[in-house]
């Protein structure tokens, strides 16, 4: 532990510039906060945080896990849907980073207890092809900058001793709970426009869907349930990303909430994503051990 608090001030210096004032979580509870993620045991809940106060507390958490965790590779929006934002008591996104080793392949087995406090649910993620992405202010504008649509299982860990008392600023202080997730095959994005128009309604109308082993239903939803469309995620990432002075880089990947229910693993469990009305669209498949 103490190696790890040692951490917090040099990190730290440049991250919280644009945080002054905002009174989130000390260096000490951050850093307690991290070596809780990487032991996979639940940490204390923070409490009462403010939109600022989440940011200011995810800048430090960042700054500790960046060391621990490796290269950025994109990044997370997370309570895009209203389902799930109505569960954690907030009416906005919120976001977190993306770090190396986070992605899996399809198929792959993977422990229940991943995390501290784990969930699974059906997502997807977009990879960025053209810095003008974070210009994008249409759901067309963020497919003309993308070059991949990638069907993907998310694998979150709320990590906190109470999850149902977070709220969407006790979210975004735990970095969204990024942990892992499963990818399956990339569609790429098609070059002619009246192709890309198809794929634009096909995103918006899909029906996803996540199963187990014998076919039952597990969860799902539809691509509208995300913001109405799906890649409007990544316009309000883009602005939100830019009031912080960050900015989307070309190769990263984008996970862009959740279509389902977030849903407890159990080991033995085999889940199936489907993307129904998607063309072209793999199943994702997982095994928790």
């Amino acid at each position: 532990m103490t190696k790890t608090r040692t951490l917090v001030p040099l990190a730290l210096s440049v991250a919280f510039a644009t945080n002054a004032g905002a009174a989130c979580l000390s260096d000490a509870q951050a850093a307690d906060l991290v070596a809780n993620y990487l032991s996979r045991q639940p940490a204390a809940n923070p409490e009462g945080l403010s939109d600022a106060d989440g940011a200011c507390t995810r800048a430090k958490v960042n700054a500790l896990l960046a060391p621990r965790l490796g290269k950025v590779v994109g990044y997370k929006a997370g309570l895009t849907n209203p389902a799930v934002q109505k569960r954690f008591g907030t009416d906005k996104p919120v976001w977190g980073k993306l770090y190396e080793g986070m992605v899996l392949q399809s198929g792959a087995s993977v422990e229940a207890a991943f995390g501290a406090r784990p969930l699974y649910e059906a997502d997807m993620l977009v990879r960025v092809k053209s810095a003008a992405i974070n210009q994008a202010r249409t759901p067309l504008e963020v497919l003309e900058a993308i070059d991949q649509v990638i069907p993907f299982v998310e694998l979150p860990d709320l990590m906190v001793q109470a999850p149902p008392k977070l709220n969407g600023a006790g979210v975004a202080a735990i970095n969204v709970g990024a942990r892992l997730g499963v990818a399956g095959a990339p569609l790429p994005v098609p070059v002619l426009r009246a192709e890309r128009y198809a794929l634009l309604d096909a995103l918006r109308d899909m029906k996803v869907t996540l199963t187990d082993a014998s076919g039952a239903a597990l969860g799902g939803g539809k691509g509208s349930d995300i913001l109405e469309h799906p890649l409007n995620a990544v316009v309000w990432l883009a602005q939100a990303l830019a009031q912080e002075g960050l900015a989307m880089q070309p190769g990263e990947l984008i996970s862009l909430g959740s279509f389902s229910p977030l849903l407890p693993p159990k080991p033995g469990l085999a889940v199936t994503a489907t993307y129904d009305g998607l063309p072209g669209a793999q199943p994702v498949r997982l095994q928790f051990k």
